[in-house]
């Protein structure tokens, strides 16, 4: 949230306020299916066992892929970005934000 606040504020500083359109746009089609996965995976419930956790994560890998191809789908018929360069680089911000985060967390003490 913090990439997506800082990119808009830039963009809308920078270059002018279609441009953070086009970098909420790209954030949200990086998120929301993130978010969906989460969701699906139960990752803040309760453990599972084995074969149904490799179940649900193909299931929900497969539904965050969907809902990332619909909402690029979506964005570009119904609300096509004015700047694609701003808009395709929010979404791999917020990507490698999602890949790079586990290698920024505190590691646990096993004491």
């Amino acid at each position: 949230m913090l990439i997506t606040l800082a990119g808009v504020l830039l963009a809308f500083i920078v270059v002018d306020g279609g441009s953070a359109i086009s970098v909420a746009l790209g954030a949200l089609v990086a998120m929301l299916p993130q978010a969906f996965f989460v969701q699906r995976m139960a990752i803040f419930k309760q453990r599972h066992a084995t074969s149904r956790n490799e179940l649900r994560l193909f299931r929900a890998e497969a539904g965050k892929f969907g809902l990332t191809v619909a909402l690029f789908s979506l964005v570009f018929v119904l609300v096509p970005p004015s700047n694609p360069a701003f808009f395709f680089s929010a979404y791999v911000a917020v990507v490698l934000t999602h890949w790079l985060t586990p290698w920024l967390m505190p590691k646990k003490s096993h004491n």
